[in-house]
């Protein structure tokens, strides 16, 4: 999966003619009307699928793929994660990273201390929240902020934090 990105899942579908809802995964829910084709990841392989329609419905994205004109060819696949390659990736600013990207990361304290494994990014209203898996198999939130995070090096997957007061027993 590693070349490819999840713009979206699959949530349910929409009426009696192949269309669904999807549940976007990426900051700029806009960015479906500018993709031709996504990926279907089934679990075993990735289907291209080419995008026919878009619509979009309170936080929700409704897609018509071509060739699939028939609820029962698409209603198997609710769950699934659309994708894009990395080359259709909306261009990054400075300082922003793909989930994907950090997911597995050693994280270290300022002072060279290893901390743990990043597992998850949740996103929240206020900032990201980054899950750290500490050897001691506890969790550890830390908040994506810049006085907590003080470096991020994506290609060797490194994280450097400052503990803030209170993020730790």
């Amino acid at each position: 999966m590693e070349n490819y990105l999840r713009v979206g899942v699959i949530t349910t579908t929409h009426g009696v003619r192949g269309e669904v809802k999807v549940y976007p995964t990426t900051d700029d829910i806009n960015r479906f009307n500018d993709l031709e084709k996504v990926y279907l990841d089934t679990g075993r392989e990735y289907i291209p699928l080419e995008i026919e329609g878009v619509k979009y419905f309170k936080q929700l994205v409704i897609l018509k793929f071509k060739g699939i004109d028939n609820i029962n060819d698409i209603e198997k696949y609710r769950g699934k994660d659309l994708l894009v390659s990395r080359d259709q990736a909306i261009p990054l600013e400075e300082g922003e990273y793909f989930i994907y990207d950090l997911i597995d990361s050693e994280v270290y304290t300022e002072d060279g201390n290893k901390l743990g494994i990043l597992t998850e990014i949740m996103t929240t209203a206020a900032n990201d929240v980054y899950v750290v898996k500490t050897p001691q198999n506890k969790e550890i939130l830390l908040p994506s902020i810049k006085e907590c995070i003080l470096d991020i090096d994506a290609i060797n997957k490194k994280i450097t934090v400052h503990l803030m007061k209170g993020l730790v027993d």
